[in-house]
């Protein structure tokens, strides 16, 4: 297991949870690193002092906040934690309120963190996890973590408190100047259009999408590993220009998107099911979910099928 990025307890009123908490996701990022190109060695970056023009040691970096322009208000590590602890509780994850999880809008949200039982703390734990389960309700609270106070939100998932790190309100910019002004849609446009999100309407599955591109970077550096040639892509230089006739583009999507559905439901899927194309893991995964018995002796072609009959 990974080691905790922030320890401390959830309180909400008299009662307190010990927790540890530790990151959500996992990003596949490919990492490139600047080289020299004649002979591939790594570039280096010193730190240097602006006005000497002399390399700093580390020891000689501080953190300062520039008060006014060329005066700078040195802080140190104790002064940091002196604006912590006066913060009460200034390790505990505080829930003031619970609110119904639709009402929070996603651009307020940063990044998802597991929150896990400390030692001992198993029974109140599981007793928060499941009465927000229960209730359907979100908790919303605030802490302090890494040097910066940050909204949060408390929500269930397969039984684990996830806390989504959250934006303040005056962080959110206001969505309003970029709506769209004096748009005029007409009452068939509007029409033919939720007929399309409609027709494409489903059930999210994370597992049907993938990081592509990854994968096609990953396909590039092999094949130049082998010396191979890469062809050169076309690049579009503007984007694609809004259809002369709405109405009927919309049309034309409509027909498509039955056509597809059409093809999955002879298919044996449901429209939208694509299992033919996951992995095996994926496969099991869903299977899993689903509650398909004998999976784990099951081939690949079988999972699919099995995976299809439960969705059906």
């Amino acid at each position: 297991m990974p080691r905790p990025l922030w320890s401390g307890a959830i309180s909400f009123g008299l009662v307190n949870v010990p927790v540890r908490m530790f990151s959500a996701v996992r990003e596949h990022k490919l990492h490139f690193h600047y080289v020299h190109e004649p002979d591939g060695s790594p570039i280096g970056y010193q730190k240097i002092c602006k006005a000497e023009d002399t390399p700093v040691q580390d020891d000689e970096i501080v953190k300062a906040f520039e008060f006014e322009p060329g005066e700078w208000v040195y802080m140190t590590d104790e002064d940091f934690e002196a604006a912590r602890a006066a913060e009460e509780g200034g390790r505990t994850i505080q829930i003031s309120e619970f609110v119904p999880r639709e009402e929070i809008d996603p651009a307020y949200f940063e990044n998802s963190y597991y929150l896990a039982p400390a030692a001992g703390a198993e029974r109140p734990y599981a007793l928060l996890a499941r009465a927000l389960d229960k209730t359907g309700l979100t908790g919303i609270a605030t802490l302090i973590m890494r040097d910066r106070e940050y909204l949060a939100a408390l929500r269930v998932h397969e039984g684990v408190i996830v806390l989504e790190r959250m934006y303040f309100a005056d962080e959110v910019r206001p969505a309003d100047e970029h709506a769209p002004d004096d748009a005029d849609v007409a009452g068939r446009e509007l029409s033919a259009a939720v007929e399309l999100i409609e027709r494409l309407a489903g059930s999210f599955e994370p597992e049907k999408y993938e990081d592509t591109y990854r994968e096609r970077l990953c396909d590039i550096i092999r094949a130049k590993r082998k010396g191979e040639r890469v062809p050169v892509a076309e690049v579009e230089e503007e984007p694609a220009a809004e259809p002369e006739d709405l109405l009927a583009a919309l049309r034309r999507s409509v027909e498509e998107a039955k056509g597809r559905r059409g093809a999955a439901r002879r298919n044996g899927g449901n429209g939208s099911d694509g299992s033919s194309s996951l992995t095996k893991e994926k496969l099991l995964e869903r299977a899993r979910r689903l509650g398909v018995e004998g999976r784990s002796k099951m081939s690949k072609d079988e999972l699919a099928e099995a995976v299809r009959r439960a969705e059906r």
